[in-house]
């Protein structure tokens, strides 16, 4: 036995304990690789279906590294000495390989903490929205709303995320502190329309349909204020005016519930409709293209001067030019 070792050692450079620890460590790998060969063996044979012979593949796997890698430990530091050396790495190991899903747990205790969201809650993370459905400790699930589905309705997928993402996405909340949204609806009406009745329709549908939520969103402020600085000195709804390419545009701006989005805008709509076609001096405008003399429609005082023709005839019509 001293011939092998001294020539190990003279070789390799390993003295008799290494060449004894490379001894330990062969035999326990190759006794891990034996049996799980084997189990494997066993569990093929009693079972076809490809999921369950998956699945004792990655255990297996993930078994064996989890010995092997703690006998080499063993063998290589051993002693109290090299059990706490072995301990302090493999927690740094964990720590490394199980990251996100620390993160995840981590989150969790923030969830339940500080409860930016609740089970019921409707949010937007990570350019992701819907309403949650279920907090676990490594990941929330939201039933998804918008997406291809317009005015924030159900899309009808279930999505799980990450509990990590609540530390480096941006976090809306729909329905937290202040239990309403604003919504906007936008109407064109042509130049030649009576824009400031139609103003005025808008205003009073708006009022008609958001009245009963002004005071409620007035109690919900003044008890949000405690908590978050969320001050708004006007919850009426409002008409706000401003010109477009294809006419004058009136944009109705109204508070509503966030899951009564798409409601609150089709009956507004429906009664702008009716309004609108009840009023002759009112049309709504689209792109659409025309020719405007300023010479005949532009105001009197603003209109571009007339050349009278060389002739000396009378003015108002223009001179020809060239060879015209």
């Amino acid at each position: 036995m001293e011939a092998p070792r001294s020539w190990f050692e003279f070789l390799f450079g390993l003295s008799s304990e290494q060449q004894i620890d490379l001894a330990y460590s062969l035999a326990l790998l190759l006794t891990v690789i034996l049996l799980r060969w084997l189990l494997l063996r066993i569990v093929f044979a009693r079972s076809e279906d490809v999921r369950v012979r998956f699945r004792w593949r990655k255990v297996t796997a993930y078994l064996a590294t989890i010995v092997v890698a703690f006998g080499l430990m063993r063998i290589w530091l051993g002693g109290v000495t090299g059990l706490a050396t072995y301990l302090g790495l493999l927690s740094a190991g964990v720590a490394i390989a199980l990251r996100d899903p620390l993160v995840n747990l981590a989150a969790w205790v923030f969830l339940l903490w500080r409860k930016p969201f609740e089970v019921g809650d409707r949010i937007e993370v990570d350019s992701v929205a819907g309403d949650v459905v279920d907090i676990r400790i490594f990941q929330f699930t939201l039933m998804e709303i918008g997406n291809w589905v317009h005015a924030d309705q159900s899309t009808g997928r279930v999505l799980h995320l990450p509990n990590g993402v609540v530390f480096n996405k941006p976090l809306a909340n729909y329905t937290k502190g202040f239990q309403f949204i604003w919504n906007e609806i936008e109407v064109m009406v042509t130049f030649e329309s009576d824009w400031r009745a139609a103003k005025q329709i808008l205003q009073e549908l708006g009022e008609r349909h958001s009245q009963h939520l002004s005071e409620q969103a007035a109690e919900q402020v003044r008890r949000a204020s405690q908590r978050y600085m969320i001050f708004y000195s006007k919850l009426t709804p409002r008409t706000y005016t401003a010109v477009a390419a294809s006419g004058v545009l009136l944009t109705l701006r109204y508070l509503c519930d966030p899951r009564r989005r798409r409601g609150s805008a089709e009956e507004i709509w429906e009664d702008v409709l009716d309004a609108f076609a009840a009023r002759p001096d009112i049309d709504f405008a689209y792109p659409t293209q025309r020719f405007y003399d300023n010479r005949l429609e532009g105001k009197r005082e603003a209109r571009a001067p007339l050349r009278p023709r060389a002739t000396g005839e009378a003015a108002g019509v223009e001179a020809p030019r060239g060879d015209e």
